[in-house]
């Protein structure tokens, strides 16, 4: 593959550069719009397609509907488009027409106005994966896992994170009510929450008595595989030889930064995640670059929570199934699909699911996520008492190690 054609793949977020074709049977010229085309016209895509339904509601629609449209013909087209990715039945396919484009582009770019809150859809309802440090969700005491039932007022039933994700954003200084559902709760609470820029943090380091050595990462952007090389290297000079990897409230990023992670504890060739096409295509095998650094004397625990999502699932199922670090928490958020970002128009573009990431044993991560080898909850009365059991826990482990 050579650099013109090389595919970042971002677990949460596509950022691929790929030209893909969408056919619908419509083609616009001149603000003409004609009939779908033959199967051979389309290349064969369409040959089974019975179009005759839709041209027959746009008529009707024209002819019939009761007040004065001013839905261009532009605006009908992409409304289909988001209808077709919408007949998948997959959250994370979906169709940006342009101002949502930009919305998105802003996303991956990291520097936007929100409240600081990652989502996913979990039981076909909006909810939170995690909270950014220090934004102005995790200020309110918006927790992973907190179900979001309505939006300024507007109920999230049938919402698409990214319709979600419109709503919420806005600019700095503004308010935006958010209704969440707490885990275990019978009723939901409004928090008015004030929008503010969001930074997102990468890495801090700490130390805990009997000789262990914290890195807590809360995300996977470009500069984290540099940033974790650098903690490591400060746990080699500290003279510890135990290690706790905290990736609570981790809602992934880039795959190539949990690859990177993985090969510092992996012989070559071993594999860190396997990227399954179905039946487009076989399986890409991401092996151990094999930097391996450590040998047995290394004891390690990962901790996980329902915030622990896509790469961080991605790390933290390597290296426990490799045996080179044992899991304690929660049972982590189970986002385990590939998302291509690819542009259709000079300002609209498609995200889509291209394939499903599994673990070296085979687990499929968007199906369950990761259960820990240690489950340890964390109660409101913890938070409030700013007890750390699921820390608590793994230092306790890694204490009664020689």
């Amino acid at each position: 593959m050579n650099g013109e054609d090389k595919k970042f793949i971002y677990v949460l977020i596509g950022l691929p550069a790929v030209i893909f074709a969408l056919f619908l049977g419509i083609y616009i010229g001149q603000n003409q719009v004609s009939k779908a085309p033959t199967g051979t016209e389309s290349g064969g895509l369409v040959s089974a397609a019975d179009f005759s339904p839709f041209w027959k509601v746009w008529g009707i629609l024209d002819d019939k509907y009761v007040t004065a449209a001013s839905t261009t013909e532009q605006d009908k087209i992409y409304g289909a488009i988001e209808g077709l990715a919408a007949s998948y039945n997959d959250p994370y396919t979906v169709f940006f027409p342009p101002a949502e484009s930009k919305i998105f582009q802003e996303d991956i770019a990291g520097d936007f106005g929100g409240v600081g809150m990652e989502i996913g859809i979990k039981n076909k309802q909006l909810q939170v994966v995690s909270p950014i440090k220090g934004s102005p969700a995790d200020k309110a005491g918006v927790k992973a896992g907190d179900y979001i039932m309505t939006i300024d007022g507007t109920s999230t039933a049938g919402m698409s994170t990214d319709e979600a994700v419109k709503l919420i954003r806005g600019p700095k200084g503004t308010t935006v009510k958010i209704s969440f559902l707490p885990s275990g709760a019978s009723k939901p609470v409004e928090k008015s929450i004030v929008r503010d820029i969001i930074n997102i943090p990468t890495i801090d380091t700490a130390t805990k008595p009997g000789g262990i050595f914290v890195i807590t990462l809360y995300s996977f952007t470009a500069d984290s595989p540099n940033l974790f090389r650098e903690a490591l290297r400060s746990f080699v000079l500290s003279g510890d030889h135990k290690l706790i990897l905290d990736l609570r409230g981790n809602p992934g990023g880039y795959l190539d930064a949990a690859w990177d992670m993985a090969s510092w504890f992996l012989p070559a060739g071993q594999t860190v995640v396997t990227e399954d096409f179905g039946k487009n295509g076989q399986p890409n095998i991401y092996r151990s670059k094999g930097y391996n650094i450590f040998n047995k004397n290394l004891k390690m625990e990962i901790l996980v929570d329902g915030g622990t999502a896509s790469a961080a699932e991605i790390l933290a199922g390597a290296l426990s199934e490799h045996g080179v670090a044992q899991l304690v928490g929660e049972k982590t958020f189970g986002k385990g699909s590939v998302q291509e970002l690819v542009p259709i128009t000079d300002d609209t573009s498609l995200k889509v699911t291209i394939a499903r990431w599994l673990t070296p044993d085979g687990h499929n991560l968007s199906h369950d996520g990761l259960d820990p080898d240690y489950k340890v909850e964390t109660s409101d009365a913890d938070t409030a008492a700013k007890v750390d059991p699921v820390m608590n826990k793994a230092v306790q482990l890694l204490q009664a190690q020689p």
